[in-house]
Protein backbone atom coordinates (compact mmCIF):
# COMPACT_ATOMS: atom_id res chain seq x y z
CA UNK A 1 0.00 0.00 0.00
CA UNK A 2 3.05 2.37 1.00
CA UNK A 3 4.12 1.48 -2.39
CA UNK A 4 0.54 2.35 -4.64
CA UNK A 5 0.35 5.52 -2.36
CA UNK A 6 3.88 6.99 -3.35
CA UNK A 7 3.54 5.50 -7.08
CA UNK A 8 -0.08 7.57 -6.80
CA UNK A 9 1.82 10.86 -5.63
CA UNK A 10 4.49 11.01 -8.26
CA UNK A 11 2.09 10.44 -10.70
CA UNK A 12 0.12 13.31 -9.53
CA UNK A 13 3.54 15.12 -8.90
CA UNK A 14 4.48 14.26 -12.40
CA UNK A 15 1.24 15.09 -14.26
CA UNK A 16 1.18 19.23 -12.85
CA UNK A 17 4.59 19.04 -14.00
CA UNK A 18 3.60 18.05 -17.41
CA UNK A 19 0.46 20.46 -17.59
CA UNK A 20 2.91 23.59 -16.28
CA UNK A 21 5.67 22.54 -18.77
CA UNK A 22 2.34 22.44 -21.57
CA UNK A 23 1.89 26.24 -20.65
CA UNK A 24 -1.27 25.04 -18.29
CA UNK A 25 -2.49 26.55 -15.04
CA UNK A 26 -2.21 24.16 -12.52
CA UNK A 27 -4.60 24.29 -9.11
CA UNK A 28 -4.10 22.18 -6.03
CA UNK A 29 -7.64 21.79 -4.05
CA UNK A 30 -7.66 20.03 -0.87
CA UNK A 31 -9.79 19.39 1.94
CA UNK A 32 -12.94 18.03 2.99
CA UNK A 33 -14.08 14.31 2.26
CA UNK A 34 -17.63 15.26 2.19
CA UNK A 35 -16.88 17.98 -0.58
CA UNK A 36 -14.41 15.84 -2.41
CA UNK A 37 -16.96 14.42 -5.29
CA UNK A 38 -18.52 17.96 -6.23
CA UNK A 39 -14.98 18.95 -5.93
CA UNK A 40 -14.23 16.70 -8.43
CA UNK A 41 -17.61 17.51 -10.58
CA UNK A 42 -16.52 21.07 -10.47
CA UNK A 43 -13.16 20.67 -11.57
CA UNK A 44 -14.30 18.02 -14.49
CA UNK A 45 -16.88 20.62 -16.23
CA UNK A 46 -14.20 23.34 -15.67
CA UNK A 47 -11.65 21.43 -17.74
CA UNK A 48 -13.96 21.00 -20.60
CA UNK A 49 -14.41 24.61 -20.69
CA UNK A 50 -11.10 26.07 -20.19
CA UNK A 51 -8.66 23.31 -21.43
CA UNK A 52 -6.01 25.32 -20.52
CA UNK A 53 -6.67 24.89 -16.90
CA UNK A 54 -5.11 21.79 -14.76
CA UNK A 55 -7.04 20.95 -11.56
CA UNK A 56 -6.16 18.43 -9.04
CA UNK A 57 -8.81 17.45 -6.65
CA UNK A 58 -7.96 15.19 -3.48
CA UNK A 59 -9.61 14.72 -0.18
CA UNK A 60 -8.13 14.18 3.43
CA UNK A 61 -10.65 15.90 5.69
CA UNK A 62 -11.44 19.64 6.43
CA UNK A 63 -8.57 20.20 8.98
CA UNK A 64 -6.02 18.42 6.16
CA UNK A 65 -6.91 21.06 3.50
CA UNK A 66 -6.81 24.12 5.80
CA UNK A 67 -3.49 23.02 7.43
CA UNK A 68 -2.43 22.69 3.40
CA UNK A 69 -3.67 26.31 2.76
CA UNK A 70 -1.36 27.51 5.41
CA UNK A 71 1.33 25.61 4.25
CA UNK A 72 1.02 26.56 0.39
CA UNK A 73 0.51 23.06 -0.47
CA UNK A 74 -2.58 24.03 -2.01
CA UNK A 75 -4.10 26.74 -3.67
CA UNK A 76 -8.13 25.86 -2.46
CA UNK A 77 -8.80 24.38 0.25
CA UNK A 78 -12.46 22.78 0.92
CA UNK A 79 -13.88 22.71 4.40
CA UNK A 80 -17.57 21.14 6.04
CA UNK A 81 -16.75 23.37 8.83
CA UNK A 82 -16.13 27.06 9.62
CA UNK A 83 -12.39 27.80 9.89
CA UNK A 84 -11.07 27.78 13.72
CA UNK A 85 -9.83 30.94 15.36
CA UNK A 86 -6.86 29.44 16.29
CA UNK A 87 -6.12 28.44 12.70
CA UNK A 88 -7.00 31.50 11.62
CA UNK A 89 -3.98 32.94 14.06
CA UNK A 90 -1.42 30.36 12.99
CA UNK A 91 -2.57 31.38 9.10
CA UNK A 92 -1.81 35.05 10.40
CA UNK A 93 1.99 34.31 12.05
CA UNK A 94 2.62 32.64 8.13
CA UNK A 95 1.32 35.62 6.57
CA UNK A 96 -1.96 33.83 4.78
CA UNK A 97 -4.89 35.35 4.98
CA UNK A 98 -7.91 33.13 4.94
CA UNK A 99 -10.64 34.10 2.63
CA UNK A 100 -14.01 32.45 2.74
CA UNK A 101 -16.04 31.56 0.03
CA UNK A 102 -19.99 29.51 0.78
CA UNK A 103 -20.15 27.03 -2.10
CA UNK A 104 -22.58 24.76 -1.50
CA UNK A 105 -24.93 23.62 1.24
CA UNK A 106 -25.26 20.02 2.95
CA UNK A 107 -27.49 18.24 5.34
CA UNK A 108 -25.76 15.87 7.26
CA UNK A 109 -27.80 11.45 7.07
CA UNK A 110 -27.98 9.89 10.21
CA UNK A 111 -28.03 6.28 8.65
CA UNK A 112 -28.76 3.02 9.54
CA UNK A 113 -28.93 -0.92 7.80
CA UNK A 114 -32.04 -0.94 5.87
CA UNK A 115 -32.58 -4.22 8.01
CA UNK A 116 -33.11 -1.82 11.30
CA UNK A 117 -36.50 -1.12 12.02
CA UNK A 118 -35.75 2.49 13.77
CA UNK A 119 -36.27 5.40 10.86
CA UNK A 120 -36.58 8.09 13.33
CA UNK A 121 -35.23 10.12 15.84
CA UNK A 122 -34.72 13.06 18.03
CA UNK A 123 -31.79 15.21 18.23
CA UNK A 124 -31.93 14.08 21.98
CA UNK A 125 -32.09 10.69 21.32
CA UNK A 126 -28.91 10.78 18.73
CA UNK A 127 -26.73 12.23 21.01
CA UNK A 128 -27.90 9.86 23.83
CA UNK A 129 -26.46 7.54 21.42
CA UNK A 130 -23.22 8.53 19.99
CA UNK A 131 -22.36 9.32 23.48
CA UNK A 132 -22.66 6.30 24.52
CA UNK A 133 -25.66 6.91 26.80
CA UNK A 134 -28.02 4.34 24.88
CA UNK A 135 -26.12 1.63 24.14
CA UNK A 136 -29.20 -0.63 22.67
CA UNK A 137 -31.17 -0.63 20.06
CA UNK A 138 -34.17 -1.69 21.90
CA UNK A 139 -34.15 1.63 24.09
CA UNK A 140 -35.12 3.43 21.09
CA UNK A 141 -37.85 1.02 19.80
CA UNK A 142 -35.57 -1.37 18.11
CA UNK A 143 -33.87 -4.93 18.35
CA UNK A 144 -32.16 -6.08 21.64
CA UNK A 145 -28.84 -5.37 19.89
CA UNK A 146 -26.45 -3.74 21.01
CA UNK A 147 -25.41 -0.30 19.40
CA UNK A 148 -22.18 -0.18 17.03
CA UNK A 149 -21.50 3.59 16.74
CA UNK A 150 -19.87 5.19 13.43
CA UNK A 151 -18.22 8.32 13.49
CA UNK A 152 -15.48 10.24 11.07
CA UNK A 153 -12.51 10.97 12.76
CA UNK A 154 -11.33 13.95 14.38
CA UNK A 155 -9.75 15.71 11.78
CA UNK A 156 -12.92 15.87 9.66
CA UNK A 157 -15.11 18.68 9.65
CA UNK A 158 -17.99 16.45 9.53
CA UNK A 159 -17.12 14.85 12.61
CA UNK A 160 -16.36 18.10 14.29
CA UNK A 161 -20.21 19.77 13.16
CA UNK A 162 -22.17 16.32 14.55
CA UNK A 163 -20.46 17.32 17.76
CA UNK A 164 -20.98 20.62 18.17
CA UNK A 165 -24.44 20.70 17.05
CA UNK A 166 -25.65 17.06 18.09
CA UNK A 167 -24.04 15.88 21.21
CA UNK A 168 -22.96 19.34 22.79
CA UNK A 169 -26.27 20.95 21.28
CA UNK A 170 -24.94 24.17 20.68
CA UNK A 171 -24.25 24.61 23.45
CA UNK A 172 -20.11 26.27 23.54
CA UNK A 173 -19.86 25.12 27.32
CA UNK A 174 -20.84 21.63 26.69
CA UNK A 175 -18.00 19.26 27.10
CA UNK A 176 -19.85 16.00 25.56
CA UNK A 177 -17.35 13.62 23.54
CA UNK A 178 -18.35 10.97 20.98
CA UNK A 179 -18.29 7.60 23.07
CA UNK A 180 -15.34 5.89 23.51
CA UNK A 181 -16.71 2.78 21.85
CA UNK A 182 -17.30 4.72 18.81
CA UNK A 183 -15.58 3.80 15.82
CA UNK A 184 -13.39 6.78 13.96
CA UNK A 185 -13.37 5.67 10.14
CA UNK A 186 -11.09 7.65 7.57
CA UNK A 187 -14.02 8.77 5.20
CA UNK A 188 -17.78 8.84 4.79
CA UNK A 189 -17.66 5.95 1.94
CA UNK A 190 -16.20 3.93 5.31
CA UNK A 191 -18.98 4.42 6.93
CA UNK A 192 -21.36 3.44 3.89
CA UNK A 193 -19.96 0.51 3.72
CA UNK A 194 -19.88 -0.87 7.44
CA UNK A 195 -23.70 0.43 7.63
CA UNK A 196 -24.22 -1.25 4.26
CA UNK A 197 -23.50 -4.87 6.27
CA UNK A 198 -23.93 -4.37 9.94
CA UNK A 199 -27.25 -4.65 11.36
CA UNK A 200 -26.26 -2.82 14.47
CA UNK A 201 -24.54 0.18 12.85
CA UNK A 202 -25.37 3.95 13.21
CA UNK A 203 -23.44 6.66 11.42
CA UNK A 204 -23.87 9.45 9.47
CA UNK A 205 -22.13 11.37 6.64
CA UNK A 206 -23.17 14.16 4.08
CA UNK A 207 -25.78 14.12 1.65
CA UNK A 208 -23.83 13.10 -1.39
CA UNK A 209 -23.08 9.58 -0.31
CA UNK A 210 -27.00 8.44 0.39
CA UNK A 211 -27.86 5.59 -1.69
CA UNK A 212 -30.46 2.36 -0.97
CA UNK A 213 -27.67 0.29 0.78
CA UNK A 214 -28.23 2.70 3.95
CA UNK A 215 -31.78 4.04 5.30
CA UNK A 216 -31.54 7.25 6.53
CA UNK A 217 -33.33 8.56 9.75
CA UNK A 218 -35.85 11.18 9.98
CA UNK A 219 -35.08 14.09 12.61
CA UNK A 220 -36.92 15.73 15.07
CA UNK A 221 -35.97 18.66 16.80
CA UNK A 222 -37.26 17.68 19.73
CA UNK A 223 -40.29 15.13 21.33
CA UNK A 224 -42.78 17.88 20.00
CA UNK A 225 -41.13 18.56 16.98
CA UNK A 226 -42.41 16.62 13.46
CA UNK A 227 -39.28 14.00 11.91
CA UNK A 228 -37.85 15.52 8.79
CA UNK A 229 -36.40 13.69 6.58
CA UNK A 230 -32.61 14.75 5.11
CA UNK A 231 -33.68 15.99 1.66
CA UNK A 232 -32.61 18.55 -0.82
CA UNK A 233 -36.04 20.49 -0.64
CA UNK A 234 -35.43 20.46 3.46
CA UNK A 235 -32.34 21.61 3.66
CA UNK A 236 -33.24 24.43 1.71
CA UNK A 237 -35.61 25.68 3.85
CA UNK A 238 -34.07 25.09 7.24
CA UNK A 239 -36.83 22.33 7.71
CA UNK A 240 -33.84 19.41 8.27
CA UNK A 241 -32.46 20.63 11.97
CA UNK A 242 -28.95 18.82 11.10
CA UNK A 243 -27.38 20.57 7.86
CA UNK A 244 -24.16 22.80 7.15
CA UNK A 245 -22.85 25.04 4.78
CA UNK A 246 -19.74 24.26 2.63
CA UNK A 247 -16.96 26.32 1.98
CA UNK A 248 -13.81 27.38 -0.08
CA UNK A 249 -10.67 28.94 1.24
CA UNK A 250 -8.35 30.84 -0.55
CA UNK A 251 -5.37 32.82 0.48
CA UNK A 252 -7.05 36.56 0.34
CA UNK A 253 -9.67 36.92 -1.97
CA UNK A 254 -9.29 34.59 -4.68
CA UNK A 255 -7.18 35.77 -8.03
CA UNK A 256 -6.08 34.63 -11.35
CA UNK A 257 -6.78 31.24 -12.20
CA UNK A 258 -8.08 30.28 -8.37
CA UNK A 259 -10.67 32.94 -9.16
CA UNK A 260 -11.65 31.46 -12.24
CA UNK A 261 -12.55 28.51 -10.71
CA UNK A 262 -14.14 30.17 -7.86
CA UNK A 263 -16.82 31.96 -10.25
CA UNK A 264 -17.73 28.82 -12.18
CA UNK A 265 -18.30 27.28 -8.73
CA UNK A 266 -20.95 30.07 -7.70
CA UNK A 267 -22.27 30.01 -11.49
CA UNK A 268 -25.15 29.23 -12.24
CA UNK A 269 -23.65 25.91 -14.17
CA UNK A 270 -21.31 25.30 -11.15
CA UNK A 271 -25.14 25.77 -8.62
CA UNK A 272 -26.63 22.90 -10.58
CA UNK A 273 -23.76 20.94 -10.53
CA UNK A 274 -24.26 21.43 -6.58
CA UNK A 275 -27.68 20.14 -7.16
CA UNK A 276 -26.67 17.17 -9.82
CA UNK A 277 -24.64 16.01 -6.43
CA UNK A 278 -27.24 15.62 -3.78
CA UNK A 279 -25.98 18.97 -2.13
CA UNK A 280 -27.34 21.96 -2.07
CA UNK A 281 -26.96 25.06 -3.99
CA UNK A 282 -26.39 28.38 -2.30
CA UNK A 283 -28.11 30.39 -4.63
Amino acid sequence: MRKNFVLAVLILMGMTSAFAASGKNSLQVKGSDTMVNLGQAWAERFMEKHPKEFIAVTGGGSGTGIASLLSNSCDIAMSSRNIKNKEIELANKKGVSPYEIKAALDGLAVVVNPRNPVSALTLDELAQIFTGKITNWKAVGGLDQKIVVLSREVNSGTHVYFKEHVLRKNDPASQEEFAPSALMLSSSQAIADEVAQNLSAIGYYGMGYISPKQKTIAVAKDGSAAFVAPTIENVMTGAYPISRPLFLYTNAAPQGAAKNFVDFVLSPEGQVIVKETDFVPVQ
